[in-house]
C-alpha cells in the first residue's frame, strides 16, 4: 500500500479510538490486516431513529489513492434503510462518491453514516424499493426498519406480527430472509408476498 496511505490511515485510526466524541456515540472501528487496507467500522443505530439500540457493522477497504479517494464503504449487517442497499449493503452518501474531499477522515465518515441514519434521503436512493416505502407509508417503513433492526443488529424491539408472518412462509419452504425480504417490501401484505415468492 502506499505510504501516504498507509501512514494516514494509521494515525486515523488512532484518532478514532482515542476520540471521546466517537465513544460517546458508540462507534469503533478495528483493523483487519496489518497493511491498514481493510477495516472494520461499527455503528449503533441513533436514539429516537428505527435504528436505535441496533449494532451496525461495516466493512472498511481503503484505497492506494487515499486521502485523495473515498474508502469503500458498505453495510455487512443488514439494514432496511433509502440509502442503504438492503441486499449488497452499498450505500449512496455524497461524500463516498464525489463530495469526497481529502481533508476527511474515517471519523467524518463513520459520523456521516451515522447521521445518515437519522436523516435518509428518499429522492437519492440506494434501494428504490425502500424509498418507496418511507415516501409513500412513513410508520410501515419505521415499523420494517426497526423489525430489520432487531433481527440483524441485535436491536430493542420485537415485532411478534411480523415474527408471525415470516414464520408463516417459512413453514411454507421458504428461507426466512428471504421471506422477511419479500414481506417488508409489500408492506407485510402477506397474500402479495407469497404471490410474489411462489410466482
Amino acid at each position: 500500500m502506499a505510504n501516504i496511505a498507509a501512514q494516514r490511515i494509521r494515525r486515523e485510526f488512532k484518532e478514532v479510538i482515542k476520540s471521546e466524541e466517537v465513544a460517546k456515540c458508540a462507534i469503533k472501528v478495528e483493523l483487519l490486516n496489518d497493511s491498514y487496507t481493510e477495516l472494520k467500522g461499527e455503528i449503533t443505530g441513533p436514539p429516537d431513529t428505527a435504528y436505535e439500540g441496533g449494532t451496525f457493522v461495516l466493512e472498511i477497504k481503503v484505497p492506494e489513492t487515499y486521502p485523495f479517494n473515498p474508502p469503500k464503504v458498505r453495510f455487512i449487517t443488514k439494514i432496511w434503510h433509502p440509502n442503504i442497499s438492503s441486499v449488497t449493503g452499498a450505500i449512496c452518501l455524497d461524500i463516498l462518491k464525489d463530495q469526497w474531499a481529502a481533508a476527511m477522515t474515517l471519523r467524518t465518515v463513520l459520523l456521516s453514516l451515522q447521521a445518515l441514519l437519522s436523516a435518509a434521503e428518499p429522492d437519492d436512493p440506494q434501494d428504490a424499493v425502500v424509498a418507496k416505502q418511507f415516501k409513500e407509508n412513513i410508520e410501515m417503513f419505521q415499523m420494517t426498519a426497526r423489525h430489520w433492526t432487531n433481527v440483524y443488529a441485535g436491536g430493542p424491539h420485537v415485532n411478534k406480527e411480523c415474527d408471525d408472518k415470516i414464520k408463516r412462509l417459512v413453514d411454507m419452504g421458504v428461507e426466512e430472509h428471504q421471506a422477511r425480504v419479500a414481506l417488508s417490501s409489500y408492506n407485510w401484505d402477506i397474500e402479495r408476498a407469497t404471490e410474489q415468492l411462489f410466482s
